[in-house]
């Protein structure tokens, strides 16, 4: 029973110390474009690790920066995302995307976006969201609910992405 025990505590420890080291090394970020029919919207919903977000507005703004304390730098860095991400549509027409807001949970911030529904057969998209900080930085986008699923991966030298959609939405 000792050993059982022993092994268990073993690898707990093992877990708790490589977690970190894990996170230190993920350069990461997901974002959802849902269709929303209801609304007549698409809304964007980034998702950022808590602890790349913590390490990039140091650089960003300033050492002192401090996400997690600071009402204010959260704002400037949802601002940031915000000037970071943008959509164009098939006639190549920036889409006018509003802030919608910010918010921390567990150990994500997410910031959200929205825009009407653009009547459009293309989307693309540039997601440079923390890539000139880290050239290691993936940005995925996943385009929901227009023709199924559709992903674009910012990664190395992409710099935009155009989905083709699978039918016209115009609401």
């Amino acid at each position: 029973m000792i050993r059982s025990g022993f092994v268990a505590l073993l690898i707990l420890l093992m877990g708790a110390v490589s977690a970190p080291i894990y996170a230190h090394s993920q350069k990461a970020a997901i974002t959802r474009v849902v269709f929303n029919p209801r609304t007549s919207n698409l809304e964007i919903m980034h998702r950022f690790l808590l602890h790349d977000a913590e390490h990039a507005v140091k650089e960003i703004f300033d050492g002192n920066a401090d996400i997690i304390g600071s009402q204010k730098t959260r704002v400037q860095f949802a601002e940031y995302v915000n000037n970071q991400f943008s959509i164009i549509n098939g006639a190549n027409e920036k889409l006018s995307l509003t802030l919608v807001g910010h918010e921390i949970e567990g150990k994500f911030l997410w910031v959200y976006q929205e825009v009407t529904i653009p009547d459009t057969k293309s989307l693309t998209i540039k997601h440079n969201t923390l890539r000139e900080l880290w050239p290691s930085q993936i940005n995925t986008v996943n385009i929901e609910g227009a023709s199924g699923l559709k992903t674009a991966t910012f990664t190395g030298s992409v710099e935009l992405v155009t989905i083709t959609l699978d039918e016209v939405h115009s609401h």
